[in-house]
């Protein structure tokens, strides 16, 4: 497999980008003559040259050909998304779609968000600045369980079909997994995209997983692989699922605040981030 072409300040040339993305160059030049996807940056007397949000949004519109979607039918999704402009961080605009219920609103924010700014700055400065708002309000006495379980499933829906600009590889995998009885499924969902950006493939287990689970995991691979196991309450805080994962010869990386007052085994790193998260799994490894 070709390694992706080095980072360039002033962007990619259309060569580059027809290599990263695996089609040909004059597919790249026909949809940038016919649909206007194309690149955005421009030096005087230079060819105009793709960033990495361009990359992104032909990831997109290549991810919706392959779905079925006529190449028009795409570029007319890719370009309205690319139309919606939200400022870095900008979470009470996402706030006030949010308490609307505005369905068609909050998708297409967060999706211009993660295009613009990617997986950790739209999970750190949009999507938690707004769930603590909303928490605030609950705490002030306002019902508002509906608006926290919108945006909950808007994040996750928009994060399933977030194409990120780099294509996961083998050379890393991790496995996620709530622990048996835990069900906050949403910050290893953010955990999976942020990782995909980092070219490290993952395979999300989910809600509730049973230790016995975990285990037939890792063992249906030569592999192993680092395991993020995430817990919201003290009650799912699970040492034997530490355990099991580490007896199978894998690195283990614990996350949330039920593991706050676990006694944690040796063989448990905590997670402090996301970012601290993305760092430690798609960083060099310290063992073969």
């Amino acid at each position: 497999m070709s390694a992706d072409p080095p980072p360039d300040v002033r962007g990619y040339s259309v060569r580059a980008v027809a290599d990263r993305l695996g089609i040909p160059t004059a597919t790249l030049r026909s949809w940038n003559r016919r649909y206007g996807i194309g690149p955005s940056r421009h030096e005087p007397g230079k060819h105009r040259r793709y960033g990495e949000s361009d990359i992104a949004a032909l990831q997109r519109m290549l991810a919706l050909i392959r779905a079925g979607v006529s190449p028009a039918g795409a570029a007319a999704v890719v370009t309205e998304q690319r139309r919606i402009t939200v400022a870095r961080g900008d979470w009470q605009l996402l706030s006030t779609a949010a308490f609307a219920l505005d369905t068609e609103a909050v998708p297409a924010l967060l999706t211009a968000h993660l295009l613009a700014h990617g997986v950790v700055d739209t999970w750190n400065m949009l999507c938690r600045p707004v769930f603590a708002a909303i928490v605030a309000r609950q705490l002030a006495g306002e019902r508002c369980v509906d608006v926290e379980h919108l945006l909950s499933w808007s994040i996750t829906a928009v994060l399933h079909s977030y194409v990120p600009p780099t294509t996961p590889t083998n050379a890393q995998a991790a496995v996620l997994a709530c622990t048996g009885g835990e069900t906050h499924v949403l910050p290893l969902e953010t955990l999976r995209a942020a990782l995909a950006e980092h070219g490290v493939r993952a395979w999300m287990l989910g809600a509730d997983v049973p230790t016995a689970a975990l285990a037939d995991a890792l063992a249906r691979t030569e592999r192993r692989p680092d395991v993020v196991l995430w817990s919201q309450h003290e009650s799912t805080a699970l040492t034997s699922a530490v355990r099991a994962c580490a007896a199978a010869g894998a690195r283990v990386f614990v996350g949330g605040p039920g593991w706050d007052s676990a006694l944690l085994p040796v063989e448990a790193t905590p997670l402090t981030t996301l970012a601290d998260a993305v760092d430690r799994i798609a960083g060099p490894r310290d063992r073969p």
